[in-house]
């Protein structure tokens, strides 16, 4: 653990892998824009110190991006279980989330591997919007799968609105779809769809420290 810890325990580091986990390989300006309040040449550095260490490659992206990208190397890739765990582990913690704390609507991702599931897997392919505060993305399901994507989508079957701790409580099971509501979060369209990815007939992390 200690040997682990010396490559990844640094402020910053699990979560720059988190941004590229999450991306894909991403230019310099998209890993630093996940990482609200970094430090420029901080970045640099915890960029120079994961490649040295075998978890991050750079690579010549062909024109028009024409720029160097980052990306993870299968060693960087695994840290992705132990994000999981941390990301299952800290759920609760959310019931301390100001109104000023930074977020982002690609943070969603993990979140959507890691809970939502396609429970109906036989039926027509649907799209649900999520709006956390000034962020949109859509999820997308059908054919057993469950995927993320950036931007609005005016003609999803769904829409869910509210603030992020309480999105993140229901799609982590903490809440159901009817206590959600009555706790700030809005759902317009079809709930079928919404009941269709959320998690079922499991145990939440810790019921007494659910956002409230």
């Amino acid at each position: 653990m200690a040997k682990a810890l010396d490559v990844v325990g640094d402020r910053w580091t699990l979560l720059i892998v988190r941004e590229l986990l999450a991306r894909g390989p991403s230019r310099y300006t998209d890993v630093r824009s996940g990482l609200p309040g970094i430090a420029t040449n901080l970045l640099a550095d915890r960029l120079r110190e994961m490649e040295a260490a075998g978890l991050v490659d750079r690579e010549d992206a062909p024109p028009p991006v024409a720029t160097t990208l980052f990306r993870l190397t299968d060693r960087g890739a695994a840290l992705g279980a132990v994000l999981f765990e941390l990301g299952r582990w800290g759920v609760p913690l959310m019931v301390d989330y100001q109104p000023d704390d930074a977020f982002r609507g690609q943070w969603l991702r993990l979140p959507v591997r890691m809970f939502l599931a396609d429970h109906e897997p036989d039926q027509a392919p649907s799209s649900i919007q999520v709006c956390a505060e000034d962020q949109t993305v859509v999820i997308d399901v059908g054919a057993g799968q469950v995927s993320l994507r950036l931007g609005a989508d005016p003609d999803a079957d769904a829409t869910i609105s509210g603030p992020p701790p309480r999105i993140l409580a229901l799609f982590s099971g903490n809440l159901s779809l009817a206590d959600a509501e009555g706790q700030g979060v809005q759902v317009t369209g079809s709930r079928k769809v919404v009941q269709r990815v959320l998690p079922r007939a499991e145990a939440p992390i810790d019921r007494q420290t659910t956002p409230r």
